[in-house]
């Protein structure tokens, strides 16, 4: 007799979707091989059926309603792929109710609504997965669960967002403005029509709270803290951090302080010899610091559909092992059954280095009026480039200046902001030194 395969539905059918299905066809007989039992895609649902995917789906029961997959009492594992929140919730909430586990790659449900999801799958003794939610293929999610888990992690560095890594890298090898180097990466694919959620921080915001949970074992809203995307950066900015040896990425960060966990998504300058510099494209990279393991470093492809669909893969025979040994729930979603409300510092109580460059009208005394409104408080100047004289009209001034509280940087700029001859808000770009 035939040992029954653990079964399973995908619901949406989008690119990670049929990426997935693929990834099953092609490697189905791998996953068997080194589950020792097989594993099988049995039903499929979605809204839009009639499309072309170019992927054979014969022989899968197909559905334009999820909750007839929910309902299916045959079926072990469900997995969610249909992206958004309204949706999605309430299909990963009815499936762990019905008692089954449940694959994601949604990172903004569970940023948003990971605390219900997981109280539910503990009191049904279910179990979701969730590794394609950040960093694609990286497997930098069960690296914190299990691989780091005797660490304290003091800190992580993350490029996670592709779209915003391709229009940098463009920007810097081109010389081109960011509207141009967006055009450019729709075209090709890498960013969306409207490709708001991934070029204002909001995606990496969302991976930043699933990784904080991770690494720090402490909940945190996505919008905790502060968020700032890459619209504002301009080609100048991207030359004169190379005149300085820097680079700008946009980056995710969570470190442990006295004051408590600092987070930020945002634009950032750092050394050009550092690893995470050397990320280019649409990849992604997370460096986690630990207090016994020291750094390690989590590279690979951010997104794309077979890419992720590997890391859907790799969960689906998690769960797999987990239902037909019946140890559900053996690593907590977050590695610890308890973890705490995070503890944020205050924005403002950072102290960091900073680049800021001003917009202002070329005459006498304006930059020792800038560099006295700074030092007033309590700001040292580190280095100064300032252009070639113009006559009328404006010109960037740009400065990097020590480490400094954050709070007082920004009041500074206020007040240089008012000075007559300021014509545009100062541009401040973090720079990060230690990677």
């Amino acid at each position: 007799m035939a040992e029954r395969a653990v079964r399973v539905g995908l619901v949406g059918l989008g690119t990670i979707g049929t990426g997935l299905v693929r990834a099953l066809r092609s490697h189905g007989a791998l996953v068997r091989e080194r589950l020792g039992f097989p594993l099988e895609l049995v039903r499929i649902a979605d809204v839009e059926l009639e499309r072309d995917r170019g992927v054979d789906l014969s022989g899968y029961a197909l559905s334009r309603d999820w909750r007839e997959l929910v309902d299916d009492p045959s079926l072990d594992v469900i997995v969610e792929l249909v992206g958004g929140t309204r949706v999605a919730k309430e299909l990963v909430l009815a499936a762990l109710d019905a008692g089954k586990h449940v694959v994601t790659a949604n990172k903004a449900l569970l940023a948003t609504h990971g605390a219900e999801i997981f109280a539910l799958a503990a009191s049904k003794g279910g179990e979701i997965a969730f590794e394609a939610s950040v960093g694609g293929t990286i497997p930098v999610l069960r690296a914190l669960r299990e691989g780091l888990c005797a660490d304290r992690v003091l800190a992580l560095h993350g490029i996670v967002n592709g779209t915003c890594n391709f229009i940098l890298t463009q920007m810097e090898a081109h010389g081109e403005s960011y509207e141009g180097c967006l055009k450019r990466a729709q075209e090709l694919g890498y960013a969306e029509a409207d490709p708001s959620f991934d070029v204002d921080g909001v995606d990496s915001a969302h991976k930043l709270a699933i990784l904080i949970g991770l690494a720090f074992g402490e909940r945190v809203a996505p919008d905790a803290f502060p968020i700032a995307g890459i619209r504002s950066i301009v080609p100048a900015d991207i030359e004169y951090a190379r005149r300085i040896g820097l680079r700008i990425k946009l980056l995710a960060v969570a470190k442990r302080t006295d004051g408590g966990i600092e987070a930020s998504v945002r634009p950032t300058m750092i050394p050009r010899d550092s690893v995470l510099a050397g990320v280019d494209g649409s990849m992604n990279a997370i460096e986690v610091r630990g207090e016994l393991s020291g750094p390690t470093l989590y590279y690979g492809a951010g997104a794309g559909a077979l890419p992720t669909a590997s890391a859907v893969l790799s969960d689906l025979m998690e769960l797999a092992r987990a239902r037909r040994l019946g140890c559900a729930g053996r690593v907590p979603p977050l590695g610890t059954p308890e973890p705490r409300d995070a503890a944020l510092c205050s924005p403002g109580e950072e102290r960091g280095e900073a680049y800021v460059r001003f917009t202002a009208l070329d005459k006498p005394g304006v930059l020792s009026r800038i560099t006295g409104a700074l030092g007033a408080r309590g700001i040292s100047i580190a280095s100064v480039l300032q252009e070639e004289r113009h006559e009328s009209r404006a010109v960037p001034i740009v400065l990097t200046v020590h480490e400094a509280r954050q709070a007082d940087l920004d009041l500074a700029l206020a007040e240089i902001a008012r000075l007559p001859e300021v014509v545009a808000p100062a541009q401040k770009i973090r720079i990060e030194r230690e990677l």
